[in-house]
């Protein structure tokens, strides 16, 4: 086998209280992925490094990593003679934590590297928001940060933000899965318009907080377009997000749950909380997004 590239690629949350499908955050938990150009054929490995329930992952072309590798050897020009990928998975899957969305990335990440190209952040957003069709998750994982995602007439964009310092991340994982297809199909076409409004003041007000002043967090995380509709597919995590936040915490929902994150100031929750069912973690800002090392 030829030499061959290592992929690191962080996890993400996503909507961070009022802002769905546009807010990202990249956090400090990495998949990797190690690819090698072979003579001819496929080859995936799948190593199980904390995700849980890696096992029901295909190995063959419809793996999510090959998948998005062969879109952007395509769009490269570049088709290698066989692959060999290593992926080892610590971003739970369907946990709201953009498991999907990294998987993506790196598949991205890793065809330009085949390609000998260096990354192009605007056409490797495009390539990998299009599989999910929306590009908060797979802005963060890419750009790291804070990302505020659009699209405009069919294509994706993003802006990069940098993350007051004092935000510390803390992430409550249920055992029990999510499907975004599923929470999606939850809501509403339509929505009243105090909401929406209410909804844009809180959005605006977020980014102000998330960046320069982190005291309006619980404020700036309230939302009133999604969650409670999503709530009955995760009544613990609702109920968790609804006692952090009457303790004064910015509690929201992790991308379409059932994670639950807190962005607090201190790396810990109050500890007359329970939370029981929960894998709690501190997992700081991911500032620098996917890498791309030789091997």
């Amino acid at each position: 086998m030829s030499a061959g590239f290592r992929i690191t690629v962080p996890a993400s949350t996503a909507n961070l209280g009022p802002g769905f499908d546009a807010f990202g955050l990249a956090l400090s938990l990495y998949d990797t992925v190690e690819v090698r150009v072979t003579d001819t054929g496929l080859k995936v490995e799948i190593i199980d490094a904390g995700a849980g329930g890696v096992e029901d992952v295909p190995t063959d072309e419809t793996h999510l990593v090959v998948r998005a590798i062969r879109k952007t050897c395509a769009q490269l020009g570049v088709e290698p003679p066989g692959l060999h990928l290593r992926c080892f998975n610590a971003i739970p899957h369907a946990r709201g934590l953009g498991s999907s969305a990294a998987a993506v990335v790196s598949g991205v990440a890793a065809g330009y590297a085949l390609a000998g190209r260096e990354i192009d952040p605007a056409e490797a957003l495009q390539l990998a928001a299009g599989f999910e069709g929306h590009a908060d998750n797979a802005a963060a994982s890419l750009l790291g940060g804070l990302v505020v995602a659009w699209c405009d007439g069919g294509e994706f964009h993003a802006e990069r933000l940098t993350p007051h310092p004092s935000i510390q991340p803390v992430v409550a994982v249920p055992a029990v899965r999510s499907a975004t297809a599923t929470t999606r199909g939850l809501l509403p076409s339509t929505v009243p318009h105090v909401d929406a409004a209410h909804n844009a003041g809180r959005a605006a007000l977020a980014v102000h907080a998330l960046t320069a002043k982190p005291e309006l967090l619980l404020a700036a995380t309230e939302d009133r377009l999604h969650q409670h509709y999503r709530a009955p597919a995760y009544p613990a995590s609702g109920e968790l997000v609804a006692t952090l936040r009457a303790r004064g915490v910015a509690t929201a929902v992790s991308g379409a749950g059932p994670t639950v994150l807190a962005l607090t100031t201190t790396g810990i929750l109050p500890p007359e909380v329970d939370v029981e069912g929960f894998d709690v973690l501190e997992l700081p800002v991911d500032l620098t997004g996917v890498q791309v090392a030789a091997q």
